[in-house]
């Protein structure tokens, strides 16, 4: 039986929404909803902080996105009480397609997501309004996201949570169980799931990573975890060398 997500946390999270907003001099937020979880949460947790009225959630189907994903970003948009729009991407891709070769679906995929966030940031000028970004701890240590796309945005609601951690919030909040249990994927082509093209389950990950985070050695972590000591070693390397994601460029020092 899992234990209730720390009120505390919730709390904390909830004052950084409007803290952040407050302080920004914002009218509100803007949250690009996927249908998946990280984007439910975070578009309700702003909701919570600032007011429903405060929220604009923005649907960017493509050419791969799911059928039924409109129906159920909207259904979950106006059960929250925000307002909602619709602003496909599909045009804004091919004409990137028509310059760039995008033969390879990686690179197609990160021009998705930079064209999401351009929409995000366009909205967010004209109507005076924060981009919240969905990203978590675990996407975020294993640089599991667009540099530039998805990984821009104006606050990390979610940045100090790993993926199990939101699943557990999103549980103590309530959010629909079709949401919950969605299997985690960015919808960037037909068939990808977050899981599988990691190799590896987000429970299981988080293992890892809250491992490393502690201290502990590769070969207690292999034993936990029951994963070879060589893929242990695997994930420790990519966090490093996905450093580079979660910060600015680096500049040189002023002599």
């Amino acid at each position: 039986m899992r234990e209730e997500f720390p009120p505390q946390v919730l709390e904390g999270i909830l004052d950084f929404i409007s803290t952040t907003v407050r302080e920004s001099g914002a009218e509100g937020v803007v949250v690009g909803l996927s249908g998946g979880i990280d984007s439910a949460l975070v578009s309700r947790l702003c909701a919570e902080a600032l007011g429903n009225d405060k929220v604009v959630n923005v649907f960017m189907p493509s050419s791969t996105t799911p059928d039924g994903d409109r129906d159920s970003t909207e259904a979950y948009s106006s059960s929250i009480g925000s307002s909602y729009q619709v602003v496909p991407i599909q045009p804004m891709v091919d004409s990137f397609d028509s310059v760039l070769d995008m033969e390879d679906r990686l690179s197609r995929g990160n021009v998705m997501a930079r064209c999401r966030m351009i929409i995000l940031y366009h909205i967010a000028r004209n109507e005076n309004l924060l981009v919240m970004g969905t990203g978590n701890r675990s996407e975020l240590l294993m640089g599991y996201f667009t540099k530039h796309g998805d990984g821009a945005c104006d606050a990390l609601p979610l940045g100090n949570l790993y993926k199990s951690q939101v699943r557990d919030l999103a549980r103590h909040l309530s959010l629909p169980q079709s949401i919950i249990d969605r299997p985690p994927s960015a919808d960037l082509w037909e068939g990808q799931s977050d899981e599988d093209e990691m190799g590896i389950s987000y429970e299981l990950l988080d293992l890892i990573l809250r491992g490393i985070r502690d201290g502990s050695s590769f070969e207690e972590l292999a034993g936990i975890s029951t994963l070879p000591l060589e893929r242990v070693i695997e994930i420790e390397s990519r966090v490093e060398a996905n450093r580079h994601k979660r910060h600015g460029p680096p500049m040189p020092e002023q002599r």
